[in-house]
């Protein structure tokens, strides 16, 4: 039987992914990063601050997190309540102590029901970036381009009423997009987005729209992943930062760029109280290491040679 050479014949085969979002490129080969005040390590803590419905919606999947015994699945409910009550102001007295600014990805509806919460964010000198609707608001290839759309301008404007600014950086709910994603961003007013995780470094990327920074923050490194997928206790996480952070900073003493460690934490994950002694223990210790700063992902975008966010 002879192969049908149409079998191998695929328009978008070449060095790279199946897109033109960007071009593949060597991280050893790009313009070096201009981190604030010339460091040689960033360490980027990304919060992500949620409110889930306590009846999951009839949205295209459902996000991670969400409720999942018989409804109302007050348990889980709760628990991720516990998160917005208790466990975040942890997280924010933790970032206080070391001056750590951080990156909140913040539901609007956290802004409708708990406004002093964006008060407090912002009072404390750290970035918020738009984070959908709600857990329901998941988009994928089935969501109709004008519903996303409405669904991208409504968490946008909700959260610029709140913060008296429209926020410039976007995280989708599960770091899920459709095809259309990149593109509407841009064309509402979006400069940076948190949801690819193909790169410790942010690059740029082309929509028909112009040009959007893809500022990853790596999924393998997020508490939630670690301690609740994994089953890792609060003390693997930190040691597992601190191998992450001295193998990034062995790079950069290589004779490598600058390189970005990512912190992506979750209140009711993190902020419990039997975790927060290991996780402060870990910033002041980030803290602690020479040429290191704290970024959030605007200042990451920013320090992208060429871009300004």
């Amino acid at each position: 039987m002879t192969l049908d050479p149409s079998y191998l014949e695929y328009p978008m085969r070449r060095r790279g992914m199946d897109h033109d979002l960007y071009p593949w490129s060597n991280i050893a080969e790009r313009p070096p990063l201009a981190l604030p005040g010339g460091a040689r390590m960033a360490v980027a803590p990304l919060v992500s601050l949620e409110w889930f419905p306590i009846v999951p919606g009839p949205a295209p999947f459902r996000a991670p997190g969400h409720m999942q015994t018989a409804y109302p699945d007050f348990r889980h409910y709760t628990a991720r309540e516990y998160g917005t009550r208790v466990g975040f102001y942890r997280l924010l007295d933790a970032f206080a102590k070391v001056g750590a600014k951080a990156t909140v990805a913040v539901n609007a509806a956290i802004a409708e029901r708990y406004p002093s919460i964006v008060a407090d964010i912002l009072a404390a000198g750290h970035e918020i970036v738009a984070h959908g609707i709600d857990m329901d608001s998941t988009v994928d290839s089935t969501v109709p381009e004008d519903a996303e759309r409405a669904m991208i301008v409504a968490a946008r404007d909700t959260l610029a009423a709140a913060m008296g600014t429209a926020p410039k950086g976007w995280m989708s709910l599960a770091r899920q997009q459709s095809w259309n994603t990149p593109r509407l961003l841009v064309e509402e007013g979006f400069g940076y987005c948190l949801d690819w995780v193909n790169d410790d470094l942010p690059y740029v990327q082309a929509t028909r729209a112009g040009p959007l920074v893809s500022v990853p923050y790596n999924h393998e490194l997020s508490d939630r992943q670690v301690i609740v997928v994994q089953q890792h206790s609060a003390e693997s996480y930190v040691e597992q930062m601190k191998d992450a952070f001295a193998w990034l900073s062995g790079e950069v003493e290589r004779g490598g760029a600058p390189r970005v460690l990512p912190l992506h934490l979750t209140p009711y994950v993190m902020g419990l109280p039997f975790r927060m002694g290991a996780f402060e223990g870990l910033l002041e210790w980030l803290a602690g290491q020479p040429g290191t700063v704290f970024a959030t992902a605007g200042e990451l975008a920013a320090a992208l040679p060429g871009e300004a966010a």
